[in-house]
């Protein structure tokens, strides 16, 4: 098991950037696949990014992709999640999460990550 603790969550104007972060702890970081999803209220947990062991692969739900960057410091056992251009329908709560499968073989889903943190709350002011 890893531990997750997310950060750097906050409220910023429409058109703003923020930067999360996740910081692990316990098994080897670099062994998982880590992933980004969002939850808003009322709705269900959704993918938004992830990024392979190595950080060569990531792959981005639609509605993120040319604003959000995913990245990763495995030397610091540290993801991020670049947000730009934000929109109010990217509020939300944001969760770190990690999983033992390949980034080929994670399809998104929440059943395919076993690792989770608290959740870090963005607001996004129109």
């Amino acid at each position: 098991q890893v531990q997750l603790v997310e950060s750097g969550g906050g409220l910023v104007q429409a058109g703003g950037s923020l930067r999360l972060s996740c910081a692990a702890s316990g098994r080897s970081f670099s062994s998982y696949v880590m992933g980004w999803f969002r939850q808003a209220p009322g709705k269900e947990r959704v993918f938004v990014a992830a990024i392979s062991w190595s950080g060569g692969g990531t792959a981005y739900t639609d509605s993120v992709k040319g604003r959000f960057t995913v990245s990763r410091d495995n030397a610091k056992n540290t993801v991020y999640l670049h947000m730009n251009t934000l929109k109010p329908e990217d509020t939300a709560v944001y969760y770190c999460a990690a999983s033992l499968f390949p980034l080929r073989a994670v399809g998104g889903e929440v059943r395919d990550f076993g690792s989770w943190g608290q959740g870090t709350q963005v607001t996004v002011s129109s």
